[in-house]
């Protein structure tokens, strides 16, 4: 995509022509402003954090408004500086958050129990029964498991409940009044039936004989209503608009796009919604999405299947833990230099680091490092605990160390990868994003020798994706406007990517020896791990 000139940027803030995507990820809540093809004007963002309060991963809702605030706040600084104005309208606006977890609601809109996010893996009782009764997978993190799981234990709150949705669906409904999801969100909530890209019919109906009465009302009643990537998903409210910029500079009346989960948002940040197309998406959680073109022979424990925001099926593997761990060694690196006089901003720690890590051995010389930092379903873990093992015999070098660190954020995903293979999917373009990508050429090679296969990154890969959901938003006002009848995939080629430019590595085979032989060890020792998550 060409750049803007400073002038047609103004132009299209001060006609109300942008559109805002905001996404709430695991540390850092980000806004993206974006012209009509998807551009780039201004971003803004806000870390935050997770909090482990009585065994639950969770956010307080206090949190989230205070984050998105600040997000937008720091939005508008930046328009403020870059072009002299102020955001006053939008052509439209588009929530993005972290897929699945817990937010039930009693009918005055009050939240029952604090939410409960995707890392929590405390419903194994229920996402098995669910699968068994199914007959398809039913991961720990998704919302009928949570809800499910609390009426197995027999939870006070669960008699109480109206509805339940997302944190992105709770922010949409906060700031339009609209209680809907995209199907790509929906689709962590509940099975979704691809020919009819709503609840599979039958399968709420074997819920609903299973919940009995200990369910407070049907579960149709309790969900929300299901949108594909393009419907009309509200407006922004007068009290929305109040509640996104308490400055009261943002007028009311943009149109809403529905609201999403961050992997589908990363599906439209990689153009990797069409079948046969694959993105990795890397952050606090990894996973990877591959656009099915059949349905699979069987339903598989490693595997979610989800769909992209146009609703078309997708084979999801998802690990809880992804780049934290290696966020924190990071950080003690970024201290060392702070003691030695030599103080240096994170990028340039990682950026340093990740370089040396290229002149390692393929295998990471014989070190491994596991980054638990909670449960991971695929590994069998209950619980977390990160560590690094090697033998006597390992060659530790900082080299080694950093490139087993990198290898270890892709070893969980691996082993799910390796279920498509073995299913036979094939997969012609692999493209990747998220912050640990920023560091030209490393976190990817070590991907693409990870996966035995190329892996592209684009030049938005570090805005991922705010800027996937901002693009989404932009894709409905161009159908409410009538400019466009594109499907998703289509618009995304002709317009959001219609000059786009992608880096590209090929696996060096020295390489993919290396990390194949790095995860038979890594397979291996998951034992320690199990043995650590029991010990300590």
């Amino acid at each position: 995509m060409s750049a803007l000139s400073t002038d047609v940027a103004r132009e299209a803030i001060v006609r109300g022509r942008a559109s805002l995507g905001i996404e709430l990820g695991s540390t850092r809540i980000k806004a993206c402003l974006v012209d009509e093809s998807g551009r780039v004007l201004a971003v803004g963002s806000h870390e935050w954090e997770n909090s482990y309060v009585d065994r639950v991963w969770t956010y307080s809702l206090d949190e989230v408004w205070a984050g998105i605030q600040a997000a937008y706040a720091a939005l508008g600084i930046r328009v403020k500086h870059a072009y002299g104005i102020a955001i006053e309208s939008l052509a439209s606006i588009g929530i993005s958050a972290m897929m699945h977890g817990y937010l039930a609601f009693d009918a005055q809109d009050q939240v029952l129990v604090p939410f409960r996010t995707w890392r929590n893996t405390s419903t194994g009782a229920a996402a098995a029964e669910l699968s068994a009764l199914f007959g398809v997978n039913i991961p720990l993190r998704w919302s009928i498991a949570h809800y499910r799981q609390a009426m197995l234990d027999a939870e006070p709150h669960v008699g109480a409940i109206d509805h339940l949705t997302t944190l992105a669906g709770y922010v949409h409904t906060a700031l339009t009044g609209r209680r809907v999801l995209g199907v790509g969100d929906a689709s962590g909530m509940f099975p979704i039936d691809p020919a009819t890209g709503s609840y599979d019919a039958d399968l709420v109906s074997c819920f609903d004989a299973l919940a009995g009465d200990a369910a407070p009302r049907r579960l149709l009643e309790v969900l929300p209503t299901v949108l594909p990537a393009g419907a009309e998903a509200g407006e922004l409210t007068a009290e929305g608009a109040a509640l996104l910029d308490p400055t009261g500079a943002l007028r009311p009346g943009a149109v809403f796009c529905p609201p999403e989960g961050d992997a589908g948002t990363g599906m439209v940040a990689t153009n990797a919604v069409a079948p046969r197309t694959g993105n990795v998406s890397a952050g606090t959680s990894i996973f990877a999405m591959i656009v099915l073109e059949r349905p699979l022979s069987a339903a598989h424990d490693e595997l979610d299947i989800v769909t992209t925001p146009a609703g078309d099926p997708v084979a999801m593997v998802h690990c809880n833990n992804g780049a934290s761990e290696l966020a924190a060694w990071v950080g003690v690196f970024q201290r060392f230099a702070d003691l030695i006089g030599s103080p240096l901003p994170p990028d340039s720690v990682y950026e340093a680091l990740f370089t040396e890590a290229l002149t390692a051995a393929p295998d990471a010389g014989g070190i491994l490092s596991y980054n638990h930092l909670s449960g991971e379903p695929i590994a069998g873990l209950d619980e977390g605990r990160p560590l690094v093992i090697r033998t006597p015999d390992s060659q530790l070098t900082l080299a080694n160390f950093l490139r087993s660190q990198l290898a270890g954020v892709f070893a969980t995903l691996s082993l799910g990868m390796q279920v498509l293979d073995d299913e036979g999917v094939e997969v012609d373009r692999m493209l990747a994003h998220g912050g640990i990508f920023r560091t030209a050429g490393v976190a990817q090679r070590v991907l693409a020798a990870a996966l035995d296969t190329a892996v592209s990154v684009e030049r938005h890969a570090s805005e991922g994706g705010a800027w996937g959901i901002a693009v989404l938003a932009a894709y409905t006002a161009a159908r409410h406007a009538g400019a466009t009848d594109a499907s998703l995939a289509a618009y995304l080629d002709a317009v959001a990517f219609a000059d786009a430019e992608f880096a590209t590595v090929v696996p060096d085979p020295a390489e993919v020896v290396g990390y194949t032989s790095y995860l038979d060890r890594y397979r291996a020792g998951l034992a320690a791990e199990r043995a650590a998550v029991t010990a300590l």
